[in-house]
Parts: C-alpha cells; structure tokens; sequence
C-alpha cells in the first residue's frame, strides 16, 4: 500500500500547488499554468490496481470456493453479468446439490457409523440417501419430528450397546467389588448403593446440600489406579456439595466437619457412562475424603 500513499502525497501537494497559484493569477492577473505531476494517468493506475486486486484470488477460488480452473470462463461469465437470471439459478441450485451429496457421502453418513460402531459399515447407504432425498422432495413418508424421535432412540440405544461392548467389564467388576465390599463389618451401605467406612469420626456441624465445604481427598479405581489427590496438589478443594457427583453429594451431606471417610461410590452415583480424565466409563470409584470445615 506504499504506492497509495505515495500517490496520496502527491495528489494533496497538487491541491497546494493549484490553490498557491490561483491567489498568485488573482494577484497578477495572469493564468499560471499547474504542474502535471501524477506519475501515470488514472486510468493506467486503476487498470493496474484492479490486476494487483486479485493477488490471491485464484487460489482463494480453487481451495475455498471449490472452482475448477478449467472452468475459469464460467466463473468470468457470471462476473461479467451478476444478474442472476433463471439459468444461473438452476445451475447453482445443481451445483450446491452434487457439493452436499459429496458431504452426505464423505462425512456425514461415516460419522453417523463411528457413532453405531467404532469399525463396522453399518449404516444402509442406500436408504439413508433415500430419506434425505424425500425430506427434500417434500414425500417423505415420515415427519421431521417423528424421524427425529426414531433416530434419537435408536442412537440411543447404539451408544449403549457400544459401551456396554467396551466398558462393560468396568461395570460388572465394580459390582463385584461392591458386593464383597459390602460384607465387611466396617462398611456400611446406605439405600442408593453408596458404601462408606469411618476413618476418623468427627464432631462439627454436618453441611446442607447448598453449602460450601473445603475438603481433602485422594480418589482410586477398584484396581489402585489413582486418578486425583488434592493432598498431592497441596491445596484442598471448595465447591458446594451439591456440585458435584451424587456420592460424593449423599457422602458430604452426612460427614460432620472433622470427618475423614473412606466412600466406595458405584458407578450410577459416579460418572456413569462418561469418561472423565483418568475414569474409565462405569468405574466405580473409591474416595479418601477429609471434610475440614463448612465455608460461610
């Protein structure tokens, strides 16, 4: 842009130049001719700008805009004439058509099978081709909401049948944890599943599901694997009790301050079917937790 500005400078120095020698006719009362100073006409300088205009644009069209250069002069056509007439309308309309068939077939329809199953084609191309065409078309033989409540149930039901496949270990394991756990005179059990075992029993106030407590904890899997330590951090936690998983919820809510437990948490009361950080889906979890006081 050093050639506008240098442009610029000379167009404002002409002003100077042209009002300077009006007062001086005025005086004199004799024409004084102004000095031509531009360094090229202006057409010859918009010619040139519209070419450097383009720097980039050809590779912005292919890479972008999904243009084939062999097509160069159909791009140039509409460019010419902006108008968008009938033809043009058609052949966009066919254009944008073949670009979303593309995406059905080189995105959408493989992400909705990583979705079923990690490996397997499943999905019946054919047919998902088929309804995405009718809903177009306006003839499909089911309405939008009815296919969306068909679809979410049986997504539904893959995701599960996939995890299950994948995770279910964790599950039957920590049940079997929990079932011998269960057995042991220091555990006890409450309604919901929850175990837990007293280390130290403290004697302060026991928090409302809303407060604020600081707590210490140190967290395991079944199999000693450990996944977080506020102990290690050198920094207890504060949030409030009911911020965060069910056990951990239910466990606060019955620890006086000055309590340290041990709480054996079921996976339903954990995490669940998520993965989280270090946690394996349906793991259940095992919590040294230390509550030092209620923050007011």
């Amino acid at each position: 842009m050093k050639g506008l500005k240098y442009i610029a400078l000379v167009l404002g120095l002409l002003v100077c130049v042209s009002t300077s020698a009006a007062k001086k006719a005025k005086k004199s009362k004799k024409q004084a001719e102004v000095a031509k100073v531009d360094t090229i006409p202006m057409a010859d300088f918009s010619y040139a700008y519209g070419i450097a205009q383009t720097n980039g644009l050809m590779n912005y069209l292919v890479q972008r805009m999904g243009v084939d250069t062999a097509y160069v002069s159909y791009f140039l056509s509409g460019f010419d004439d902006p108008t968008i007439d009938e033809k043009t309308k058609q052949m966009k309309a066919f254009t944008v058509g073949k670009e979303i068939r593309k995406q059905v077939e080189e995105q959408i329809i493989p992400q909705v099978n990583r979705q079923i199953n990690d490996s397997l084609d499943l999905l019946n191309r054919e047919r998902f081709v088929e309804g995405f065409r009718a809903a177009i078309a306006g003839n499909a033989t089911l309405t939008s909401d009815s296919a969306q409540a068909v679809s979410t149930k049986q997504l539904d039901y893959y995701t599960e049948v996939k995890m299950e496949a994948k995770y279910g270990q964790n599950r039957r394991d920590g049940e079997a944890f929990l079932a011998a756990n269960a057995k042991k005179d220091s555990v006890k059990t409450t309604p919901s599943g929850l175990q837990y075992k007293i280390l130290t029993a403290g004697t302060g106030a026991v928090p409302t599901a809303t407060q604020k407590v600081k707590v210490n904890y140190e967290g395991h899997l079944i199999d000693g694997t450990e996944f977080d330590s506020s102990y290690k951090r050198k920094q207890p936690a504060t949030f409030a009790c009911n911020q965060v998983i069910k056990g951990w919820t239910e466990a606060l809510t019955m620890m006086p301050v000055g309590s340290k437990w041990e709480v054996y948490i079921p996976q339903q009361l954990g995490y669940g079917a998520r993965e989280a950080g270090k946690i394996p889906p349906f793991s259940t979890l095992i919590f040294t937790v230390e509550l030092l006081e209620i923050v007011q």
